[in-house]
């Protein structure tokens, strides 16, 4: 089958490369010309572990190419993806939903066939039901069926994810919308991935439930993890005591600086506005926003807490170790980093930072953050040393060394990634989140 593919950012590439490893001709169209120059040339627009390789082979194969014209790009293709960008718009934090709807338009004046046109992109409740009359207004004579298809790829494992997910989501009205998704799928079916066929609407919500869901067992336990310093209890201890729970499950239950990215602050934003909309609260979504976004900046405070407070933190240096929102990525988007650092900029603390991909989108992100080419050169004569990001580079770091080139032995692991007896042993300052 012929899939088009609209949008070669992070979501439309990996499933455009996926599609077709599956044995899909894929065409993946962008309106930016820099990109898909650089695509031709097997230059990936983001990191993502595997994707080179996926892409390239895929290349050679013939079953993967990419353009800028979308009216050639979606000729002939049976199933039409949309793919683009749906950031928080500015002023109301609403869902941007004008490249999807300005996709919707093209493609309606472009189509020379039958086709499903499939909203891959995470979209409010409802916007199936517009991409479906902008396509009617088009006034197109060719049978346009609308489906909601969301994705549920995590950075920097989505190749396994799409291959092996956990569930396939698919919002249809109509059984020709519903028998070429099942064809799109087929290699997946066949692999017993469980496929779930609801309508439209609760495709759309599923995807902003689910995020948010997760958003809220994160800041839980982040909660607790504030409660365990109070009382004496260990997070790790609590996490690992109610993960086992069946109910509970252990995902999602690690305590850190909070959640960032480009999905759950998002998300869950677009999630209070659409529930606004609606007249139907949801408090507890609410909460957890709330509790993220002052969480960050908590976290640099715990950070000047361990420089011996506000006005001894003041002209001394600490050493950021990650600045992604995750490891295994290059996003910056909304990652704790970006808060820890302003925060110690703020106190008048001067910060050098080490991070294994990110540094080139932190540094106009971050401009009071002088970049290492190392986590050493980052480490060299600071005052502490702090974990922002659990890259596995950061897991093993040489102790001996750190100690024998910062100027004074603190070490604040904001991702529990360190055994605290050992390097307490090791003659370090240790802070963690929710150990003592």
């Amino acid at each position: 089958m012929k899939i088009a593919m609209v949008g070669s950012g992070y979501v439309g590439l990996v499933s455009g490369a996926c599609f077709a490893d599956f044995g899909h001709d894929v065409v993946c169209i962008d309106k930016d010309q820099s990109k898909i120059d650089r695509l031709h040339e097997g230059v990936m627009p983001i990191y993502e572990p595997g994707l080179d390789a996926l892409v390239e082979s895929n290349v050679k194969a013939g079953r993967l190419s990419f353009t800028t014209d979308l009216a050639e790009g979606i000729k002939d293709a049976k199933a039409i993806f949309i793919a683009v960008g749906t950031p928080s718009r500015r002023g109301d934090g609403h869902a941007d939903l004008s490249f999807v709807y300005a996709v919707a338009r093209e493609v309606g004046e472009s189509l020379t066939n039958d086709a499903v046109i499939v909203t891959k992109s995470t979209v409010p409740v409802g916007t199936g039901d517009e991409v479906e009359r902008i396509l009617q207004a088009s006034g197109t004579p060719h049978k346009a069926s609308v489906v909601s298809n969301p994705e549920f790829l995590r950075e920097g494992a989505a190749i396994g994810d799409f291959k092996r997910p956990d569930r396939i989501v698919i919002g249809a009205e109509d059984d020709f919308g519903r028998e070429v998704m099942q064809e799109v799928y087929r290699p997946l079916f066949l692999n017993e991935s469980p496929i779930l066929f609801v309508n439209r609407r609760s495709s759309e919500l599923i995807k902003y439930a689910a995020n948010a869901f997760l958003a809220t067992k994160i800041t839980f336990i982040n909660e607790m993890a504030d409660l365990c310093e109070k009382v004496g209890a260990n997070v790790q201890d609590v996490s690992r005591g109610i993960g086992m729970d069946n109910r509970i499950g252990a995902k999602f239950l690690h305590a850190g600086p909070g959640y960032g990215g480009s999905c759950f602050p998002k998300d869950t934003l677009a999630l209070l506005k659409t529930a606004e909309d609606f007249e139907s609260p949801v408090r507890i979504v609410e909460a957890v926003v709330k509790v993220n976004d002052s969480r960050k900046r908590a976290m640099g405070r715990k950070v000047i807490d361990a420089l011996g407070g506000q006005d001894a933190a003041r002209g001394k240096k600490v050493a950021l170790l990650g600045l992604t929102f995750k490891p295994n990525t290059d996003d910056m988007r909304d990652s704790p980093a970006i808060a820890v650092a302003q925060t110690l900029a703020d106190a008048g603390v001067s910060v050098a930072a080490y991070d294994p991909e990110g540094m080139e989108l932190a540094r106009p992100l971050m401009p009071e953050v002088t970049m290492c080419e190392d986590p050493y050169a980052a480490i060299e004569g600071a005052d502490a040393v702090a974990i922002v990001t659990e890259w596995d580079a950061f897991r093993a770091l040489d102790l001996e060394r750190v100690k024998s080139i910062a100027k004074a032995p603190v070490l604040v692991d904001l991702r529990n990634i360190y055994n605290p007896e050992d390097v307490r042993e090791k003659g370090f300052e240790y802070a963690s989140v929710g150990r003592g």
